[in-house]
């Protein structure tokens, strides 16, 4: 098998260092914050919600991440459209979530 040309080998080598940090990359308060910001069409801008649907403001990421699972994985039988919603996310947007709620009360 002949040898990759140069100009391809230096293309593989530049895509592996350029991919690496972001396969190791966790969800930062950006993130986090981006996010959210599906959140508060129901929940309200500040995570207080001014009708029906509970607010975020004030909970503990303990109660917000298991209150979000239990809709992940199909288990909260009050559930709405909650449960369609957080099969789009993976456990680590879940957590990033729960603490930035947790932290700035949904305060951006």
């Amino acid at each position: 098998m002949p040898p990759l040309s140069l100009p391809l080998h230096r293309a593989l080598w530049l895509a592996l260092l350029l991919a690496s940090p972001c396969a190791s990359a966790q969800p930062g308060a950006l993130d986090a914050a981006v996010l959210a910001g599906t959140c508060f069409n129901c929940h309200g801008t500040d995570g207080r919600s001014t009708g029906t649907i509970p607010s975020l403001q004030g909970r503990s990421a303990v109660e917000l991440r298991q209150r979000l699972q239990a809709f992940q994985h199909g288990q909260a039988p009050d559930a709405t459209v909650m449960t369609r919603l957080m099969k789009g996310y993976d456990d680590a947007q879940v957590e990033a979530l729960a603490q930035w709620f947790a932290r700035t009360g949904g305060q951006r």
